[in-house]
C-alpha cells in the first residue's frame, strides 16, 4: 500500500459508470496521510517517530478560499430565515417525524405479540429515533428529488427520509456498541439501555446488535412502501444497498486504522449515506438521469468529507449538552480522525508522548483528555481542519455552479453546504 494516497473520489455511484476525474479540489492534504511505520498509532498501541511527509498549511497555501468558519458567519447563514435548505427542513420536519413515529409505533405493536422483551428492544430503537436528530439526510433526499426536476408532492421523498432515518439508527446502534459509547442524542445508547434492563452487559450488547439488525430491516421495509413507478424500484433499492455496503467498508477501514488517507475513509463511512446517498436516492425516486447523478457526485464528495471533519471538531471541542455525546471520546477510542492524523505529524518529543498516552486509552481521565486537546489547540490543528473544511465547501460550490439544475434545487444545495459544513451541533 502506498504511503501517499490518490485523489479522494466520490464513493460508488448509483449510476453504471462515473467520471474518473474529480479535480484537484478533492485532493486530501498530504499531512492527513500516515506512513506505514506509524499506522499502528491509530489502535490501542502506539509508537512515535512519524516522518513529516508534507505540511497541511502548504497544501492550503494556494487556496483562495475566504475564511468562512467564524461563529458570526455560521449564525448569519445557518438560520431558516437565511438558508433555504434549513427552511425546507423546518417545513417538512413535522410531516417527516409523524411518518417516522407512525412507522415505529406499528413496529412496537408488531413486537407486542411476542412479549415484553421484544417490545423493549423495538422501543429502544423508537426512543433513539425520536429523541432527536438533525434530519439532514431526509432533507437532502428532498433536494435530490427537486434536483431531478420533480414538481410532484414530496410524499415519496419523505417516505425515503423515514427509510434513511432508520438506516441511520441501525448504523448508530452498531457504532455505539463497537465504540462502547454510553450516550447518544443526550440519552443512553441502545446497548446501554438494554444492558440496564437485563442487568447484564453481555446480554445488553447482544440485544443491541439485534436491535441494530432490526432497524436495518425496518429501513428496508420503509423503502419498499414508497409509491413510485415500478421501473424505478431496482435502481432505488440498489442505491440504498450501496449506501450500507460503503458504510461497512468505511467502518472496517476505520476500525483497523490502516488506511493511508483519512478522507477516503470519510467518503465511505460518512458521505456515502449522509450526503451522496440521500441525494442519489431522492433523484432516483424522481427518475434522475445518469448525468444528474454524476453532477450530484461532484457536489456531494467534498461536502460529505467536510461534514465529517466538522463532526471531528465538534466531537473534540464541542459541548456534550449540544452534541448529545461524550466530548473527546474519539481520543479514548484511538480513532484516526483528521485531528489525530495531524497531531501525529506535528507533535514532537514530550508533547507527542503525552498525546500518545491518551490516544486509545479508554480509561483516560477527563483531565488527560483535556490536556491532549490543549496540545491540539496549541499547535493550531483545529484551524488547519477549519481551513480544509472551507476549501472543500468552496469545491462543492464550484461543482454546484457547473451543474445544470432547477433554480429551486440549486438554492437548496447551496444552503446545504452551509448547513452541513458550518453547523454547531
Amino acid at each position: 500500500m502506498a504511503d501517499i494516497g490518490t485523489n479522494v473520489a466520490p464513493v460508488r455511484s448509483c449510476v453504471a459508470t462515473r467520471d474518473p476525474s474529480h479535480g484537484p479540489a478533492n485532493q486530501a492534504p498530504a499531512e492527513y496521510r500516515i506512513a506505514r511505520s506509524d499506522r499502528s498509532a491509530v489502535g490501542l498501541k502506539h509508537r512515535s517517530g512519524v516522518g513529516d511527509r508534507g505540511r497541511l498549511v502548504a497544501a492550503m497555501a494556494t487556496s483562495k478560499t475566504p475564511e468562512r468558519t467564524r461563529a458570526t458567519d455560521r449564525s448569519r447563514t445557518n438560520t431558516p430565515q437565511d438558508n433555504p435548505f434549513l427552511a425546507l427542513l423546518d417545513d417538512v420536519r413535522g410531516d417527516l417525524e409523524a411518518r417516522l413515529c407512525g412507522f415505529l409505533d406499528a413496529a412496537v405493536d408488531q413486537a407486542s405479540a411476542y412479549g415484553a422483551d421484544l417490545v423493549a428492544m423495538v422501543s429502544a430503537i423508537r426512543d433513539l429515533c425520536l429523541r432527536g436528530g438533525k434530519r439532514l439526510r431526509p432533507a437532502l433526499a428532498i433536494a435530490g428529488f427537486r434536483a431531478a426536476g420533480s414538481r410532484r408532492p414530496l410524499g415519496p421523498a419523505l417516505d425515503a427520509g423515514v427509510a434513511l432515518e432508520l438506516l441511520h439508527a441501525y448504523l448508530l446502534i452498531h457504532d455505539d456498541w463497537m465504540d462502547q459509547d454510553a450516550i447518544r442524542r443526550g440519552g443512553p445508547t441502545v446497548h446501554t439501555l438494554l444492558a440496564k434492563r437485563y442487568r447484564s452487559q453481555q446480554t445488553g450488547d447482544a440485544s443491541g446488535i439485534l436491535a441494530g439488525d432490526f432497524a436495518a430491516a425496518l429501513a428496508l421495509e420503509a423503502l419498499s412502501r414508497i409509491d413510485i413507478p415500478a421501473v424505478r424500484v431496482p435502481k432505488v433499492v440498489a442505491c440504498f444497498a450501496r449506501m450500507q455496503q460503503d458504510v461497512v467498508f468505511g467502518q472496517q477501514l476505520d476500525l483497523l486504522g490502516r488506511a493511508s488517507d483519512v478522507e477516503t475513509v470519510y467518503a465511505l463511512k460518512t458521505s456515502s449515506y449522509s450526503v451522496q446517498g440521500p441525494l442519489h436516492l431522492g433523484a432516483l425516486l424522481a427518475g434522475g438521469t445518469p448525468t444528474l447523478l454524476r453532477a450530484l457526485d461532484q457536489y456531494a464528495a467534498p461536502v460529505g468529507i467536510a461534514f465529517q471533519l466538522r463532526d471531528d471538531l465538534l466531537g473534540a471541542f464541542g459541548k456534550a449538552k449540544h452534541t448529545g455525546k461524550s466530548v473527546g471520546n474519539d481520543l479514548r477510542q484511538g480513532k484516526r480522525t483528521a485531528l489525530v492524523a495531524l497531531a501525529l505529524r506535528r507533535l514532537r518529543g514530550s508533547e507527542r508522548t503525552e498525546f500518545n498516552r491518551v490516544l486509545g486509552d479508554k480509561k483516560a481521565s477527563d483531565a488527560q483528555v483535556g490536556r491532549a486537546l490543549d496540545l491540539l489547540r496549541e499547535r493550531g490543528i483545529p484551524e488547519l481542519v477549519e481551513t480544509r473544511i472551507a476549501e472543500l465547501a468552496t469545491s462543492a460550490r464550484i461543482a454546484l455552479d457547473a451543474a445544470r439544475l432547477p433554480s429551486s434545487a440549486r438554492k437548496l444545495l447551496a444552503g446545504a453546504v452551509d448547513a452541513l459544513t458550518e453547523r454547531t451541533v
